[in-house]
């Protein structure tokens, strides 16, 4: 489950100042269930309201709505996701508390715009609301603490709400995870550390783990949307098998090395490929870069006259390297996506025999310039 906005990566040509943190939709859901429930006890909501977040990070949060109705009462806060392309920045996160049954403790529900989790896989039951196990820690440890202080019993029914959430959630990969409805409620530490790329790792991860829950024998993993329709349509794969993995080929790879399948696509441009070919895990250009000398050096192996190696370090991009091979019927894709496949291999290390690797190389409207493997 992932709020970041999967058509978003960071910009290399944004300003170089420092970023500012922001808080997770976890952190502002337990913010206003402190204020919530404090105000069933004491007839108050604190505003702002403070939460302690598992780093000791204490941030205060301003109430954007508090309700007091008998035994419910009803707190929102706005989400500050920093500098970071959350897809839930400025989103208004809801939490109702209602006093329920004695002995039953605390409860946890999806209002609007929370999604609920319907394929298994994920660290919560098909059924569930789409609030991750760390955020319900927080918020049941608050309502103890609470109860402690009050004299309370501590048995609630915590509901949790994210007006226009179901339209937020499609852009993210949460319906692909088996998110339906809308958004999740996330946080591991509280904090969201801007362009960290954690979100977007944890998706990957949770998408392999959705796949093998479901019992799916072929995943691919690809480099971007264009990829990734494309070797959906050369192997005929369901959307459940497909791993939007970008540019972290290496995040990708490592959790397959610990949760293996029976086969694996790896599926990008020839740019991203030519990169992993020559040894990069992370595919993004402000960390890596396409090695000409290196691709000239595989052109002169495929025989290519010298005059082309020239033509090639002056080349400029990758794919301009491409477009010359081909003018020679020069087969630089398949080559690349064999250099790539023992990279593959090479990260899959001991789990590699037991995963059957095809490597595949499309161009920029998706046409299949190089591949190597089943």
């Amino acid at each position: 489950m992932t709020e970041r906005n999967a058509s978003r990566k960071p910009d290399e040509n944004a300003p170089q100042r420092p970023l500012r943190s922001g808080w997770t939709t976890g952190a502002c859901a337990t913010a206003a269930t402190r204020a919530a429930y404090a105000a069933l006890l004491t007839g108050r909501f604190p505003d702002p309201v403070s939460v302690t977040l598992p780093g000791g990070a204490r941030p205060s949060f301003a109430l954007a709505h508090a309700e007091l109705r008998g035994g419910e009462a009803v707190a929102a806060v706005v989400k500050d996701a920093g500098d970071d392309p959350d897809v839930t920045h400025g989103a208004l996160v809801e939490v109702r508390v209602r006093l329920a049954a004695a002995g039953s403790g605390v409860r946890f529900r999806a209002g609007p715009g929370v999604g609920t989790v319907t394929l298994p896989g994920l660290p919560l039951a098909v059924g569930e609301a789409a609030i991750n196990p760390m955020p319900r820690q927080l918020m049941a440890e608050t309502i103890a603490a609470l109860a402690r202080e009050h004299g309370a019993a501590g048995d609630v029914e915590i509901t949790v709400s994210i007006p226009g959430g179901e339209a937020l959630a499609e852009k993210t990969m949460n319906a692909r995870l088996g998110i339906a409805g809308g958004l999740s409620v996330l946080g591991t530490t509280g904090v969201v550390t801007p362009f960290s790329c954690s979100a977007w790792i944890a998706s990957i991860r949770q998408g392999v783990d959705v796949a093998r829950a479901a019992g799916i024998e072929h995943v691919a993993g690809a480099t971007g949307k264009v990829s990734e329709a494309a070797v959906r349509k050369l192997h005929g794969l369901e959307e459940i098998a497909l791993i939007e993995m970008g540019d972290f080929a290496g995040a990708f790879l490592k959790y397959l090395r610990r949760h293996p399948v029976p086969r694996l696509t790896v599926a990008g441009g020839f740019g991203k490929i030519a990169k992993l070919a020559a040894g990069h895990r992370d595919l993004h250009s402000s960390r890596s870069a396409v090695d000409l000398v290196r691709l000239a050096a595989t052109l002169a192996a495929l025989g290519a006259p010298a005059e082309l190696a020239d033509q090639v370090l002056r080349a400029g991009s990758a794919n301009r390297v491409l477009a010359l091979a081909q003018a020679h019927g020069l087969a630089l894709g398949d080559a690349i996506a064999a250099e790539a496949q023992g990279v593959v291999l090479d990260m899959l290390g001991a789990e590699a025999p037991n995963i059957r690797t095809d490597v595949a190389v499309f161009d920029r409207a998706g046409a299949l310039v190089g591949h190597v493997g089943p």
